[in-house]
């Protein structure tokens, strides 16, 4: 099912065709590519790559609480009830890719997922998709810690939060 606001897409029906299919436990965002994206190569720049990746981020989960004006709603709103003053930093990304991403006049499917869970932030993985012809081209992982900007300490994941992060929890695409 697809929220017309937010381009995003839960877990496709047992019914649905297998090209439109996402896999358990993902969630399948669509995000739209813009032609600054493109490098002198004709296709999205790497710097690119990883802004699309908090675009999947922040449309799958959520973007902190009181960071802007949300477009949407989340598919599973894991960090737009963080605490205020709560920030989600990114601790590491890994980013491999596997073909290019042409700069095309419609959105690239990303899945995204939970590969790891910890007492203070999570790690969530990604895989990129052409929109087009749903060529896979970047597997990646980011890690996240939660943070109190207030105090400077480390904010435990809540039993709602591990939860929520627990439903769409699926191995890593690095581990394969």
């Amino acid at each position: 099912m697809t929220d017309a606001t937010s381009g995003t897409t839960s877990h496709a029906s047992p019914n649905a065709a297998a090209s439109t299919e996402t896999p358990a436990p993902r969630l399948r965002t669509r995000v739209p590519l813009r032609w600054g994206d493109m490098d002198a190569y004709g296709h999205i720049n790497n710097v690119e790559v990883v802004r699309l990746l908090e675009e999947a981020r922040v449309r799958a989960f959520g973007a902190p609480a009181n960071t802007g004006y949300p477009v949407g709603e989340p598919l599973s709103p894991l960090f737009n009830e963080l605490p205020e003053g709560a920030q989600a930093l990114v601790v590491e990304h890994r980013v491999r890719y596997l073909s290019s991403l042409e700069y095309r006049d419609v959105p690239a499917e990303i899945d995204v997922w939970v590969t790891t869970l910890k007492g203070a932030g999570l790690t969530l993985a990604y895989e990129v998709r052409d929109g087009v012809d749903g060529t896979r081209c970047v597997l990646a992982e980011t890690q996240l810690a939660f943070l109190d900007a207030p105090t400077g300490r480390l904010l435990r994941l809540t039993s709602l939060q591990r939860d929520r992060a627990t439903a769409f929890l699926a191995d890593s695409p690095f581990r394969r």
